[in-house]
């Protein structure tokens, strides 16, 4: 066998950088609740005195490779369960994507971070889009949830209904487990168990590493004070703050780590609309 001259090894590592995909990742509002809350009701032990403002919202992940990505889904109108809000500024999540020039049929994936209805009561509208959702957070979401002790506290019934006629049609992929690479340049981790198995999504974009955390953290206020959420927020309170310790290890600047209902999210990077922002 000859050896590898320099130049095929030249020729062979710039074809691997090409086929190497290189992502945008944008955060799209497409809701928000009228009223600021006390960050005492997202954050265990947070301030009584000290305020957040909520937004509901999605994540675009643009790659050159021909993926567009959702991590999350939105929910759409109608939902009972959204009456616990008092919501505003309402658009439907697949019309927020006009604003970057794309439609509900354009996108080839959804990444669900976990099975509540303001993340996943959306899906239905996406007719192209593959669900991966992790295999545990599945299970319990169609089946203990709903048994007797089971917690099903912000699962809508419609959704599940949904859920299961997508896996049976095909298109769902159950995660199994942590630190999975599900799509090139694209992985989820687990351990913060604000479901009962949710995940978090770890983006390489061109130049740096991305972290779309959804409800594993609420707002910053976790973020920044090691907090876990407020009750109910979580099965596993240690374990939910030792996931935010870990992604602080995955990425270079613990501003591409992104939160998933705080407003100050849209005042933190650069407007590309309105109510539009791209993560860099």
């Amino acid at each position: 066998m000859r050896p590898i001259t320099i130049l095929t090894f030249l020729l062979l590592s710039l074809r691997a950088v090409s086929q190497t995909p290189s992502y945008q990742v944008y955060a799209l509002k497409f809701a928000s609740d009228i009223h600021p809350f006390p960050i005492s009701l997202w954050v265990d032990k947070g301030p009584k005195n000290d305020s957040v403002n909520i937004d509901f919202m999605i994540w675009l992940i643009k790659g050159n490779n021909g993926k567009n990505i959702l991590v999350d889904a939105g929910f759409l109108p109608g939902l009972e369960e959204a009456k616990e809000f008092d919501i505003g500024n309402y658009i439907r999540p697949d019309s927020t994507l006009q604003k970057l020039g794309l439609k509900a049929d354009d996108i080839t994936d959804i990444i669900l971070s976990h099975p509540h209805w303001d993340h996943i009561d959306g899906i239905g509208v996406f007719p192209n889009a593959h669900i991966w959702i992790q295999k545990e957070d599945y299970n319990y979401y169609v089946g203990g949830a709903w048994q007797k002790g089971g917690m099903s506290g912000g699962f809508a019934k419609r959704d599940v209904h949904q859920l299961v006629d997508l896996n049976m049609a095909g298109r769902v992929t159950l995660v199994d487990g942590d630190n999975k690479e599900i799509i090139p340049g694209v992985k989820v981790f687990t351990g913060s168990r604000h479901t009962y198995n949710s995940q978090f999504v770890l983006v390489q974009t061109g130049k740096n590493k991305v972290i779309l955390a959804s409800d594993n953290i609420w707002v910053y206020y976790s973020l920044d004070h090691l907090l876990p959420a407020s009750q109910g927020g979580t099965f596993d309170n240690t374990g939910y703050v030792n996931s935010m310790r870990r992604m602080k290890t995955l990425v270079s600047n613990p501003k591409y780590i992104v939160p998933g209902h705080d407003a100050q999210i849209f005042t933190g990077f650069p407007k590309v609309a309105e109510g539009v922002v791209k993560i860099e």
